[in-house]
This record gives structure tokens, sequence and C-alpha cells, in this order.
């Protein structure tokens, strides 16, 4: 993989390169092409993914148990009266 040319930590150096750059003196250095732009994009397309190869029931089986598991938490329809 190529390395991205460090700039100077001098300030005075990193002055001179970015007037060198300004004036067409010296190339500016190209910016890395990535295979994924930068953002949630892939995270995002796994799940629709995902539920593309579950059965519709497998789907229903997951759906129900995160409900109860957002339900059973204290704050939950099934624990008002407790908590009152």
């Amino acid at each position: 993989m190529d390395k991205k040319p460090k700039r100077p930590r001098d300030l005075n150096q990193l002055a001179k390169r970015v007037v060198e750059i300004a004036t067409g003196q010296a190339a500016d250095p190209a910016p890395h092409a990535t295979a994924e732009p930068a953002g949630r994009s892939g995270g995002l397309r796994g799940g629709r993914a995902r539920a593309k190869t579950l059965s519709p029931e497998r789907r229903r089986e997951i759906a129900h148990a995160a409900a109860l598991a957002r339900w059973s938490k204290p704050g939950g329809i099934d624990n008002q009266d407790e908590e009152s």
C-alpha cells in the first residue's frame, strides 16, 4: 500500500510547501482512493442483505425476541405498576 507523504513538522517548512503547491512549483499530493467511502454505508447494506436471506418466520422470531427484551426493561409497559 502506498503511504501518503508526511507533511513537514516545522511550521516554516509547511508554509513553504503550501506556497509551492499554490504557485504550481510543487505537485499537490493526490488523495488516497479508498475501497469504500467514509460513512455507515457498509453497515446499512449488511442489514438489508441479512434481512433478504432470512425467512419471514425467522424475521418474526427475531422481532418478537427484540420486543420482549425492549418491553421487559425497567420502565416498560409490563413494569409500570411496580414503579408507581
